[in-house]
């Protein structure tokens, strides 16, 4: 069965940068719209990036000229380079595919996500004052 597989978190200092990266495990995988959301203890998951098959991409406000969000075609990865990272980016990130529906942050955040076909295992960024 075809797994995502998120890596690349870490524990930096505000300021610092980390690049997620996701791949697929066990086979291909594509979905028409990919992203990454995050969830920190106590807060509500949150839709930070997505990018669709015409390569648009969307960022929450909060990451809005820190993040980017990219794929590689060449070994079908799917890319988050988080820079100037702060304290309140502290989460758990995953990277998933939608199912169905558009291609937006609110689907790809959304608490029960419904939307969503597969997501990763999640990857811990920890970010330090």
């Amino acid at each position: 069965q075809v797994r995502l597989v998120d890596s690349g978190g870490g524990s930096v200092q505000a300021g610092g940068s980390l690049r997620l990266s996701c791949a697929a495990s066990g086979g291909t995988y594509s979905s028409y719209c990919m992203g990454w959301f995050r969830q920190a203890p106590g807060k509500e998951r949150e839709g930070v990036a997505s990018i669709d098959d015409k390569g648009r991409t969307s960022y929450a406000d909060s990451v809005k000229g820190r993040f980017t969000i990219s794929k590689e075609s060449a070994n079908n990865t799917l890319n988050l380079q988080m820079n100037s990272l702060k304290p309140e980016d502290t989460a758990m990130y995953y990277c998933a595919g939608l199912l169905y529906g558009l291609c937006t942050l609110v689907a790809i955040g959304a608490p029960d996500g419904r939307a969503l076909d597969k997501w990763g295992q999640g990857a811990l960024v920890t970010v330090s004052s």
